[in-house]
């Protein structure tokens, strides 16, 4: 196709006298050297308004537009090329991308289409005044929306959301002027190019699990876009290392949304999209995999409506989540559902939070671990533009009408996923704001706490006013995350000889009462354990495990401060006959029987199990690969035994509890073929014989 641009811009020099900012028809005559080209372009627009409809009628009616937007952009941009002085196609163009996940992307061709035809179409003010918002320009943006009201006049139900955008933008305004004392970084050592939503943290802040849509092994759809998958992070010393894909059999060719995770890290809520039908599922952590998540009971997974967005609450025993109204054109509303029976997991009636619903889409929802807080994802309420996040109490009647969380945690973007640490110091958010990696994208919050009272007045000393310090006589409030009284008491069971993680059942009990507060059992891959406790109470530990000694002990959780971080690892002392171990930090020079130095930690190991057990019998085994003769290879093997029990017996181990036995090579644990497999047999063990 010939390049149109040297055509347009002739025609514009002729019509306007050298004026640039001309609207360019898309007419047959503007094309009469290229009738080709008019008639692409002309196809492109007329399969692209359809589609515009389409997704402007489910925007109109609180639903959501699929993919209706994405693929009318696809052809608008068909035409742009071909024309990009047309007036009325920068406005659908601009109109496509401010229901993107990109919609700072819409703000040059709303500005475009408004410098060469304000009237191209009778919507452009109000999405004009949508791009002004995006851009802060928030008086500027009341003047469009304005113009719109004063120029539309149809008997529908639209002026709603023209009343929204300018309460928004009068909220915006007022929250600005008082911003929120805490620092957004955008993480970008998980961040990409494509959508990163849905942040979930565990409750000691070491690890992330979000979705993303970047490119996986599935087909993308249609405009190009992967389905979302479930992704984790963990962070180490400060920093967040590479993501990848969550273990186990999560992940689908669906849009696989990560919900919530469990206050202890043991079980996640998730949402999965199948053309259009939402239901929510719940997955557990089976050791170091997570299981295929099952549907949830059809009192939260309905087929009559969507249901998304789910939380667990601090109990364990209600659901909150969001779901569709079908009937009204009212967006999705916050319900939650309790738990009938534990054991059969069966839940009632979901209820609607009707204190916390707004006219427009509410969710995602977040319960904090105090079971107190809940946060709340919404278009509504008081809003500055797009989803904002609100918090809420808990009261005696229900739950608090919800607080805007203010500037610049909120922003006039899409704001959501709210998910605190538990300290309070720390949240993570979803944005599709400006100046990130591409789409939403995770920032981190991090807040200051509330500001040092002043003697008399607080002056605010800027280099930039030293001469004249501003004086500022007043606090204004903060919003703050949650100051609750709580311990997160996280660790892990391991064999205290090996270090190696077992599975443990942990029974945590009230001293005092004498109640039970929690069983649970450590994962069996890691060994670790993560749950919440209150404050204020001693605490009683009983730790068991098949073939090991009993461990027990009593911590005491300090009062009054917000928070407390409990970090424990349990060592385990395994009295199993016939448990045998290889002692892998034992170290012999080369073809010696002379014990390193750097065996003594291992060996006094051993030497504080024998002590902890009186009654424990073991035999200390010598083994070699089949290097070299047999009776060198028996004879070496049977000194390096020798060689550990004199070292137990002169840390006071008594010789009768101590037996001695060289193998040689006749006991291969792997192949003597290669270097690996030969250095594995070479080994000292140890087993229990009695105990």
């Amino acid at each position: 196709m010939k390049n149109l641009n040297k055509y347009i811009i002739a025609i514009s020099l002729f019509i306007s006298g050298f004026s640039t900012a001309q609207n360019i028809e898309f007419k047959r005559s503007n094309f009469k050297d290229n009738v080709e080209d008019y008639k692409v372009a002309t196809d492109a627009i007329e399969q692209g308004v359809t589609l515009l409809e389409e997704g402007s009628m489910a925007i109109f009616e609180v639903k959501d537009p699929g993919l209706a937007f994405k693929k009318a952009l696809v052809q608008f941009e068909i035409a742009q090329k071909l024309n990009p002085e047309n007036a009325l196609n920068n406005f659908r163009i601009g109109v496509c991308h401010l229901h993107s996940s990109a919609p700072y992307q819409a703000i040059p061709f709303l500005e475009k289409a408004y410098q060469l035809d304000p009237a191209c179409d009778p919507f452009l003010y109000y999405y004009h005044g949508n791009a002004m918002q995006l851009e802060e320009k928030f008086d500027e943006a009341l003047v469009s929306y304005q113009q719109f009201e004063d120029n539309y006049r149809k008997a529908d139900n639209f002026n709603k959301f023209v009343k929204m955008r300018k309460r928004e933008c009068d909220n915006a305004k007022k929250f600005k002027a008082n911003p929120v004392r805490c620092w957004i970084d955008n993480l970008k050592e998980i961040n990409t190019e494509h959508d990163e939503i849905a942040p979930t943290i565990t409750t000691d802040g070491a690890e992330i699990i979000f979705s993303s849509n970047r490119p996986n092994s599935n087909k993308p759809n249609e405009v190009g876009e992967y389905d979302h998958d479930i992704y984790t992070s963990s962070n180490t010393e400060g920093d967040w290392k590479k993501a990848s894909p969550i273990s186990g059999n999560v992940n689908s060719n669906l849009d696989d949304i990560v919900n919530n995770l469990y206050y202890d890290g043991t079980k996640m809520l998730l949402h999965k999209d199948n053309e259009g039908q939402i239901d929510i599922y719940e997955t557990t952590l089976d050791g170091a995999k997570w299981t295929t998540p099952e549907i949830m009971h059809f009192q939260i997974s309905t087929k009559r409506t969507n249901d998304m967005y789910a939380s667990y609450n601090h109990d364990g025993y209600n659901i909150y989540f969001a779901r569709g109204n079908e009937n009204l054109s009212k967006g999705t509303n916050i319900m939650y559902s309790g738990m009938q029976s534990m054991l059969k997991k069966d839940y009632k009636t979901a209820t609607s939070i009707n204190q916390v619903n707004s006219q427009f889409n509410d969710g995602p929802v977040y319960l904090h671990i105090d079971g107190k807080t809940m946060y709340i994802a919404s278009q509504g309420h008081e809003s500055i533009g797009g989803y904002d996040i609100f918090i809420s109490t808990k009261t005696q009647s229900g739950w608090s009408a919800p607080k805007n969380m203010g500037y610049p945690i909120n922003t006039p973007y899409d704001d959501f996923f709210f998910a605190p640490t538990a300290n309070g110091k720390y949240a993570y958010i979803s944005s599709n704001r400006p100046n990130g990696a591409g789409g939403f994208d995770i920032y981190k919050v991090t807040f200051w706490g509330a500001p040092k009272k002043p003697i008399v007045d607080m002056e605010d000393y800027l280099l930039a006013s030293i001469a004249e310090p501003i004086k500022d006589p007043q606090i204004e409030d903060v919003v703050n995350v949650n100051k609750v009284s709580l311990t997160v008491f996280k660790g892990k069971t391991i064999d205290a000889l090996i270090n190696k993680a077992i599975e443990a059942n942990i029974e945590i009990t009230d001293n005092k009462s004498g109640k039970i507060i929690e069983r649970f059992t450590t994962n069996s891959a890691t060994g670790k354990f993560l749950l919440s406790l209150e404050a204020g109470i001693n605490y009683g530990i009983a730790v068991k495990a098949e073939g090991y000694l009993f461990h027990s002990e009593n911590f005491d959780v300090p009062d009054g401060s917000d928070y407390n971080l409990i970090n424990k690892t349990i060592e385990l002392k395994n009295i199993a006959v016939g448990s045998k171990i290889a002692l892998r930090n034992i170290f012999f020079d080369v073809g010696q029987a002379t014990l390193r130095s750097e065996s003594d930690a291992e060996l006094d190991r051993l030497v504080k199990l024998l002590k902890d057990v009186p009654a424990l019998k073991v035999e200390i085994s010598g083994h070699t690969d089949n290097t070299g003769p047999s009776s060198i290879n028996d004879k070496l093997s049977q000194e390096r035994a020798d060689a550990v029990v004199v070292y137990l017996k002169g840390k006071g181990i008594s010789a009768g509890r101590l037996s001695a036995k060289g193998y040689g090579s006749s006991q291969p644990i792997a192949s003597n073929k290669n270097v690996q497999g030969r250095q594995e047999n070479r080994r000292t063990e140890f087993e229990i014989i009695e105990n």
